[in-house]
């Protein structure tokens, strides 16, 4: 790396400052990036697709999980680009196995799922690190950054579902209002009774939006990995140096040969006269042949100063007793069992004791005895608590009877609502024999007909069947109480006119001559003798 032909600024950053500086970067060579992107990983979708086309899900999971052989492509275009020209679409794609090569493997397996993946790939890629280096490499080089890669990659999944959740409701905006209207628009869109042609385009939204995300999430790996590495070898200073040295180094000659012009024209006779006694400035050393007493030949542990007031032995004595005394020194108690020190238990050896290597097994055993101690009191502890937990919910009945005895509310029957989804459905409103009714109704208002039968059925199930209708309930919800009583004759029957009942009233579609009969008929064959017991 050529650092003084960097193309951003080479100074340490905020570590989310460097991930804008990431899509600042991304978005200078946002068409080199995305078209080679495409470029690779588009035609291996539509392979995917096609090979897979009965599995739509696996091909999108194949798809996502190779996602950090795509990535390699990225890094490769900007750690030349930001150091020099950027490459040729012609040349990146060229190079792109050879940085593929190293290392796949593992990508792809037990280190698919690391959250740091963008920040050690410039560790594996551009600095061709492996096993225990590339692990301390990025151990040094981490730091307080992980956390910021981390949530990078948390992010960049989010974003990833977010668009694609975008891109499958625009396609669902898309549909034109006529055919959304229809209720059975759903039909138009089924190929052979198989939906795996939507599911695969569905699945090429994400492709695309690999396409926009890819690039940019590689790119802010990367700047982090760089504002690390200008931290901790202070690339800002060795630049400073290297702009200061092209500043000077022109005038630097010139000065060099002005002071050597300078020194060639000083006389030397006045560097002689200059010279000085040295006795006159050095420090005069005491005379050897003099005779030393015995006070100044003592040795250090002896007794010194001993004419003064404070006298050394006095001296050291206050010392002891400072570094003895509290905050230095704090004497405590302890009782218990423990073994001799070293020095005793090596005369005690003499004496025929315990040998020192028995004495270190029996360490050894009473720390591992007391951490199993420590295992087996907290296994207790929660065996006991999931007894009692396990004794509450099993006889929770029983523990129900004392808890707040006689205030128990029987259940009481609620009124029936008299009106459902903007329909009036008591029985006053309703005429005594329905299909007559609906029979009379057809000709002149079918509409009218056909809302007859739908209030009379929900009167029915309200009053007859004490089902819990709701005006929130959809029309799906009231299908599946009916379902829940395990009457398959009155099942298939509200199936049939909530359909007709729904396509008349959302899709403006009259049910045929035959339809209205056999609605009339099934309803005198399951409402003319009352409610099966």
């Amino acid at each position: 790396m050529r650092l003084t032909e960097a193309r951003v600024a080479i100074r340490p950053r905020n570590p989310w400052e460097a991930v804008d500086l990431g899509v600042l970067l991304a978005r200078q060579h946002q068409r080199l990036l995305m078209t080679s992107w495409a470029i690779v990983t588009l035609p291996l979708f539509a392979l995917l697709t096609v090979v897979l086309w009965d599995y739509p899900t696996v091909a999108v999971l194949l798809f996502w999980w190779l996602k950090p052989a795509y990535e390699r492509l990225p890094l490769l275009i900007l750690s030349q680009a930001l150091f020099g020209s950027p490459p040729t679409l012609k040349e990146a794609l060229k190079a792109w196995p050879r940085a593929l090569k190293p290392q796949l493997l593992a990508s792809l397996t037990w280190r698919r799922f690391s959250l740091s993946r963008s920040f050690n790939l410039p560790v594996m890629q551009l600095e061709g690190l492996d096993g225990l280096p590339r692990a301390q490499r990025i151990t040094v080089l981490g730091g307080q950054n992980l956390r910021v890669v981390r949530c990078l990659t948390s992010i960049g999944s989010t974003l990833e579902m977010c668009f694609w959740i975008g891109l499958m409701l625009l396609f669902y905006a898309l549909i034109p209002p006529q055919i959304e209207l229809d209720w059975s628009w759903r039909s138009l869109l089924d190929v052979e009774g198989h939906w795996n042609w939507l599911e695969h385009l569905t699945n090429g939204f994400y492709a695309l939006v690999l396409v926009l995300w890819g690039p940019i999430y590689v790119s802010c790996g990367f700047t982090l990995y760089l504002n690390r590495r200008t931290t901790l070898e202070s690339w800002d200073v060795e630049l400073a140096f290297r702009r200061l040295r092209q500043r000077v180094v022109g005038s630097a000659y010139a000065l060099l040969l002005s002071v050597a012009l300078g020194l060639s024209f000083s006389p030397s006779s006045v560097m002689a006269d200059e010279r000085t006694d040295d006795s006159n400035y050095s420090c005069p050393l005491p005379p050897l042949d003099l005779p030393q007493t015995e006070e100044q030949v003592a040795a250090p542990g002896t007794a010194r100063l001993l004419n003064q007031p404070l006298t050394s032995e006095a001296s050291q004595n206050a010392i002891r007793a400072v570094l003895d005394s509290p905050p230095f020194k704090n004497p405590k108690a302890v009782s218990g069992w423990r073994l001799a020190d070293q020095k005793q238990g090596a005369k005690v050896g003499k004496t025929g004791d315990t040998p020192q290597w028995l004495a270190k097994l029996v360490v050894n055993l009473l720390n591992i005895g007391k951490t199993l101690s420590t295992v087996f009191e907290v296994l207790l502890w929660t065996l006991i608590a999931l007894i009692v937990v396990w004794v509450i919910w099993r006889y929770r009945a029983w523990f129900g009877t004392f808890v707040n005895p006689g205030r128990r509310k029987s259940p009481h029957r609620q009124d029936a609502p008299q009106q459902l989804f903007g329909l009036q459905v008591s029985a006053d409103s309703l005429p005594d024999d329905i299909a007559a009714a609906a029979e009379k109704l057809w000709p002149q208002s079918p509409r009218e007909a056909l809302s007859l039968l739908y209030r009379a059925l929900l009167n029915r199930l309200l009053n007859d069947y004490q089902l819990p209708l709701k005006n929130a309930d959809t029309e799906g919800q009231v299908l599946e109480r009916v379902a829940a009583l395990n009457q398959p004759p009155l099942h298939a029957y509200s199936q049939e006119l909530m359909r007709h009942w729904q396509n008349l009233a959302y899709g403006h579609q009259l049910p045929g001559d035959a339809v209205q009969q056999n609605l009339c008929d099934d309803w005198r064959r399951l409402f003319a003798r009352g409610v099966d017991s």
